[in-house]
């Protein structure tokens, strides 16, 4: 089981995306995403956080470069964390890793920080 990314992409500068989370298999697997947030990992750069949410999407956390720009939010009828991002830069081109904790009821197994394999976004100016 892993989390798997989906939206990333190539825009020009001032442009928005959506990134979205998802848990692979689901909901076959029964996992859900408890606490979870986003990660960037930029062309030379050690991976840094984004943002941040609680698993029940009432405290928030973001870089705070990032403050303003982006949203972090969650819809958990689908399972999923998304990332708002808003007038895009050029530095903000990165490959951006979800990394979510899971959760799976039934049998009382979790899965802490578990990563996907990341979506890559490019801004051109």
């Amino acid at each position: 089981v892993y989390v798997v990314e989906s939206g990333g992409g190539v825009v020009q500068a001032g442009s928005s995306l959506r990134l979205s989370c998802t848990v692979s298999e689901s909901p076959v697997s029964g996992f859900t995403i408890n606490a979870g947030g986003w990660y960037r990992q930029r062309p030379a750069n050690e991976r840094e956080m984004v943002a941040t949410i609680s698993n029940d999407g009432r405290i928030t956390t973001y870089a705070d470069s990032l403050k303003g720009r982006f949203a972090i939010s969650r819809d958990d009828a689908k399972n999923t964390i998304y990332l708002q991002m808003n007038s895009l830069k050029p530095e903000d081109t990165a490959v951006y890793y979800c990394n979510a904790d899971l959760q799976r009821q039934w049998d009382s197994t979790y899965l802490n920080g578990v990563w996907g394999q990341g979506a890559r976004v490019t801004v051109s100016s």
